[in-house]
């Protein structure tokens, strides 16, 4: 197991090349089971997700090459229908070929997903959708198992904007001839750029990145290209590590219309922000940033993937302010670790009060999940001295070589063995 060591307090410059969206890439991945013939999807990050979903397609029966950044598909004799605990176990996206093997084959059997313990992320918006479009729902030995005599075309509202079910549901939908009509969908731009993959198959999708979204299906998809857009989870959290840093980093292959949330409140906290096509640069003093509240919401409010990298750049913040996390009921596990750097935060349910403090100091910390991970560097390059940070395989899964990326902007960082 790997940890990385982080020598703190030095200012940031230079370039970072920002990688594909692995919240996007995920999805587009699944989509390939909707189509026998050959799918090439470029600008996809190297993670350790992306090489679960490699696996996962591989057991199902696609044949799969994935390097330099380009993952491309093909089919084989038969698929298998059935994505087991050893696989879907690793992250929760693996349940996304739900939708496209049910679409296809009117059946598909799936382990109950894993990923990250940052609270209960119920399925049952998924089975319920698709209970609404014919099929029946059982359960055997920790299986969800899926079937229908025959799927129909339907008007389905979520209950809430989940992401994943509204990926799910279009995928479904794309291969089902009719007019299918989702209702209080997630908004984010991955599922923007999921629609944009599906319609280059042959699929009709409008109203992406809308609370509605009307999908006109038909009774096969082709094969596509495609380039994956920018993360900009990760461009925010190199946004946030140079705020606390200091300096002047300008990120590349990003874009700042993905970011407005972000950058309205680095902007109120004092940090200068300037964009061109394809680049963002951000520039800060390294001093204490104006206090600034934030509460997570469905997009386009302030992404609850930023909240923790957000607290520990606010944790030397000139005065208190507050986070709300209004997605995940679990999301404040970092805050311990920063008590640990010497942030002064008080967590009461879904609520962190944080009172700034002069300066953070190098300690040794454990990251809990992805997010928490990305936070504990965010912290660890503006504090004081050597940080050690633990269990970053979660980091893994979430940031492309982040650690090459760090070091060409100027931080101190290297992977070691634990």
């Amino acid at each position: 197991m790997d940890n990385f060591i982080i020598h703190g307090g030095r200012t940031v410059s230079g370039e970072v090349k920002i990688s594909g969206s692995k919240n996007a890439a995920l999805p587009i991945l699944a989509a390939t089971m909707l189509t026998r013939e050959k799918c090439e999807i470029k600008n996809v990050p190297d993670l350790m997700d992306i090489k679960s979903t490699f696996e996962l397609l591989n057991y199902m029966g696609k044949r799969c090459f994935f390097g330099f950044n380009t993952f491309t598909v093909h089919e084989t004799s038969g698929l298998k229908h059935h994505a087991p605990y050893d696989l879907v176990r690793k992250m929760r996206a693996s349940m996304l070929v739900a939708g496209p093997l049910l679409a296809r084959f009117k059946k598909v059997r799936f382990s109950l997903p894993g990923g990250c313990s940052i609270g209960v992320r119920p399925i049952d918006i998924h089975l319920e959708a698709f209970k609404k479009m014919g099929a029946a729902v059982s359960y055997e030995g920790g299986d969800v198992i899926l079937t229908a005599a025959r799927l129909r075309p339907a008007r389905l509202k979520f209950r809430f904007p989940s992401v994943g079910a509204t990926e799910n549901l279009m995928m479904c939908a794309s291969l089902l001839k009719g007019t299918t009509v989702l209702e209080n969908c997630a908004r984010e731009p991955e599922i923007e750029d999921l629609a944009r993959a599906l319609v280059k198959m042959g699929a009709s999708v409008e109203g992406a990145g809308t609370s509605l979204i009307r999908i006109s299906g038909v009774d096969e998809l082709k094969g596509l290209k495609y380039e994956v857009m920018p993360d900009r989870i990760e461009t925010g959290t190199f946004m946030l590590a140079a705020a606390a840093a200091g300096g002047t980093l300008k990120l590349l292959n990003t874009d700042i219309a993905l970011m407005k949330p972000v950058a309205r409140a680095l902007k109120k906290a004092g940090v200068k922000i300037t964009s061109e096509k394809g680049s963002i640069t951000i520039t800060s003093s390294g001093g204490r940033p104006k206090p600034v509240n934030i509460a997570t919401k469905p997009h386009p409010g302030f992404p609850t993937d930023l909240q923790a990298p957000w607290m520990a750049f606010m944790a030397r913040a000139k005065g208190s302010c507050e986070v709300h996390e209004a997605i995940f009921e679990n999301r404040f596990m970092h805050a311990a670790e920063l008590m640990r750097m010497g942030a002064d935060i008080t967590v009461t349910d879904r609520k962190a009060v944080i009172r700034g403090v002069e300066r953070l100091l190098g300690a040794p910390v454990m990251a809990s999940d992805i997010r928490a991970g990305a936070a504990l560097i965010v912290a660890a390059v503006a504090a004081k001295g050597k940080s050690i940070i633990r269990r970053i395989y979660h980091i893994d899964r979430g940031y492309e070589k982040i650690e090459n990326k760090l070091r060409l902007s100027g931080v101190r960082i290297e992977r070691v063995k634990a």
